[in-house]
């Protein structure tokens, strides 16, 4: 039997509304090429991930022109089945995937709006979980003090913190069980979670600050920081 591959996945249909752009965010400059640029650019250089698949919307205008600037298109291949929402157009993604990719092989879904990503962290996702039952997640351990507002915007409870982790990307699952997980899943905001609703537990793996996820205007000046050397 062979051993399993792995293979990015990439969802990059959102519109980004809160970065208050006119184009979508995954599209927006960040130290001289666009935010998906840098992401597929480090999947491209990867050795270990065998290929890497972009979700984007039927009516992208943009993708093409960030494909025609990779140093090498073949290690990509766009898919325009992108859905309304992050779990559409993962699942759109993995079904368009089918013909090419085994139930054992591996699937690593990374956000377009996390440039800062490594090969490092990349193969350190890979080299923990490879021979995991479930699979996981790089997240890193949350060290603010947390609140839960009540009425009128008070604090209405302090939150431990204790063994909390906030989630990033990639999340690395097996793909069949990642499939099944996402057909039977509702309402869910990444793959871990619906792994989770299987009763199962995804390993957490120690990312690193600088894979943050841009999300509002005065993160794409932090991002480049972190691009450009100077973080």
């Amino acid at each position: 039997m062979s051993s399993p591959r792995y293979f990015a996945l990439i969802p990059a249909a959102g519109v980004g509304a809160r970065m208050g752009e006119k184009i979508p965010k995954q599209y927006v400059q960040i130290a001289g090429k666009p935010m998906l640029r840098h992401v597929l650019d480090t999947f491209c250089r990867a050795d270990a991930i065998t290929h890497t698949f972009v979700v984007v919307s039927a009516e992208d205008g943009y993708i093409d022109a960030t494909m025609a600037a990779l140093h090498d298109d073949s290690y990509a291949t766009v898919l325009h089945v992108g859905g309304a929402t992050r779990h559409q157009s993962v699942l759109n993604g993995l079904h368009a995937m089918r013909s090419e990719i085994n139930d054992d092989d591996w699937v690593l879904v990374h956000d377009a709006a996390r440039p800062g990503l490594s090969i490092g962290l990349i193969d350190k996702l890979i080299n923990i979980l490879q021979d995991d039952e479930v699979g996981g997640l790089l997240a890193v351990p949350v060290v603010d003090t947390l609140k839960r507002a009540g009425a009128e915007g008070r604090v209405d409870q302090t939150v431990t913190r204790d063994r909390l982790w906030a989630a990033q990307t990639p999340q690395m699952f097996r793909y069949g069980l990642l499939l099944r997980a996402l057909e039977q899943a509702t309402a869910v905001t990444d793959e871990a979670s619906a792994i989770e609703a299987l009763g199962l537990q995804p390993r957490l793996v120690e990312g690193e600050a600088r894979n943050f996820k841009v999300t509002l205007p005065h993160d794409v000046a932090l991002a480049e920081l972190y691009l450009k050397g100077f973080v």
